[in-house]
């Protein structure tokens, strides 16, 4: 993430209308609501669909937010021609939660050549920091986005 490059409004309306509604965010009601350079923020409104038996949110739900968050906030820093594909991540659970919203913000830490690493804080609605975690991503000249050509460019000269 050397060169600062401004994001293409256009580029991140698309991308987050197309990833919003892919099958996996859906099935989670997880939404992408902002991206910006090294950052982005996701959200999910706790449903019943969340719950595991003891009526607290599923640590897989926190685990999804946090890793799309570090995606998408390391995915602002990369060329366009390249993807992103997670190969490790790390979470700790801090506190429990079941009902509301999560909020996750993510973070990017280092954009290289082949791996990359980002952070997120997962809080609730009333800003009590849920879960917290770091995730490394392998770059791949090879995976695209679906329906790619469509998107606006990324980056305003």
């Amino acid at each position: 993430m050397a060169d600062i490059k401004k994001l293409n409004p256009a580029h991140v309306a698309a991308i987050a209308k197309t990833v919003n509604t892919c099958p996996y965010f859906t099935l989670l009601s997880m939404e992408i609501r902002s991206l910006d350079w090294g950052e982005s923020r996701l959200e999910v409104t706790i449903q019943e669909k969340h719950l595991q038996p003891y009526g607290m949110v599923h640590g897989g739900v926190c685990a999804s937010l946090a890793d799309a968050a570090i995606y998408w906030a390391v995915y602002s820093g990369m060329e366009e021609t390249v993807g992103l594909t997670t190969v490790e991540i790390k979470l700790n659970y801090l506190a429990p939660v079941s009902a509301g919203r999560l909020i996750a913000k993510g973070k990017c830490i280092k954009v290289g050549k082949s791996i990359c690493l980002g952070e997120a804080s997962v809080e609730d609605d009333k800003g009590n920091l849920v879960a917290h975690g770091t995730s490394t991503m392998m770059v791949l000249d090879s995976l695209k986005i679906q329906d790619q050509s469509q998107v606006p460019p990324k980056f305003i000269d």
